[in-house]
C-alpha cells in the first residue's frame, strides 16, 4: 500500500517526505484554504517537491465548469490528478478527462455502487472515506474492503485510494483491506512512527553505548 498525505500545509509535507516514504499528496479546497495560499502556487510547489500524484480538487458543479477546469489543473504540472466529486456531473467529467489522458481521483465515496461508476466512468482513483462512514454508524473499513473486492472479481484497475483515515488503526485496516493507497494526515503520520518500545531500546542502547571507553554521544 502506497502513502500519500492529506494536507497542503508544506512543513508537513516536507517533514514527511524527508522519511522517504511519499508517494503523493492529497488536497481538497478546505485544505487549500487552511494553508492561506494560492492554489496554483501551492500545488505546483508540492508538485516539485514530491513528484508523484498530486490530487487537485475542482469547484465547479457542472460537467462542463469541471472539465474546464480540470483540463486547467492538468496543465500546472505533469503531476496533478484531478479530483472530481461522486456525482452525476462529476462522473461525466471523469469520463471525458480521462478520455483525454488526464489522471482523475473521485472523492466522496460512500458506497460499493458509488464504486463502479467511479472505475466505470475511468477514474484512476477512487476515494472512499472510511472515517467520514464510520461517523455514521456503518463501517468504513468494509468498504474499502467491499470496492477492492468488487475490483478485483471485475478485472478493474481504478485504485483504491482510502480516504478520511483518522488513527494508525484505521491504516492498518485500510492496509488488510486491500486498499492500494491510504491518504494519510500529518498527525496520523506521527502517531504511526511512535512506539514506547522503540524509545525505550534506543535510550538502552545508548546507555549501554556511554559506558564504552572512548564512545562518543
Amino acid at each position: 500500500m502506497k502513502f500519500f498525505i492529506d494536507t497542503a500545509i508544506m512543513d508537513e509535507i516536507r517533514d514527511i517526505h524527508a522519511w522517504g516514504v511519499l508517494s503523493g499528496v492529497t488536497t481538497n479546497p478546505s485544505l487549500i484554504v487552511k494553508s492561506g495560499r494560492d492554489f496554483r502556487e501551492v500545488i505546483t510547489e508540492i508538485a516539485a517537491l514530491v513528484g508523484g500524484d498530486i490530487s487537485a480538487e475542482v469547484t465547479g458543479l457542472s460537467a462542463q465548469d469541471m472539465v474546464t477546469e480540470g483540463r486547467d489543473l492538468a496543465q500546472w504540472s505533469q503531476h496533478v490528478v484531478v479530483k472530481l466529486p461522486l456525482t452525476p456531473a462529476g462522473l461525466s467529467a471523469c469520463r471525458t478527462l480521462t478520455d483525454e489522458g488526464v489522471k482523475t481521483n473521485v472523492t466522496l465515496c460512500f458506497s460499493v455502487p458509488q464504486a463502479l461508476l467511479a472505475a466505470r466512468a475511468g477514474a484512476t482513483y477512487v476515494s472512499p472515506f472510511a472515517g467520514r462512514v464510520d461517523d455514521i454508524g456503518w463501517d468504513g473499513i468494509d468498504l474499502i474492503r467491499q470496492i477492492k473486492e468488487a475490483y478485483l472479481l471485475g478485472g478493474i484497475e481504478t485504485q483504491v485510494l482510502a480516504a478520511s483515515i483518522r488513527h494508525p488503526q484505521h491504516v492498518v485496516q485500510a492496509a488488510l483491506a486491500g486498499a492500494d493507497v491510504a491518504t494519510v494526515p500529518y498527525k496520523v503520520f506521527t502517531q504511526m512512527v511512535q512506539h514506547p518500545l522503540t524509545d525505550a531500546g534506543i535510550e538502552g542502547f545508548m546507555k549501554d553505548w556511554a559506558t564504552l571507553p572512548g564512545a562518543k554521544p
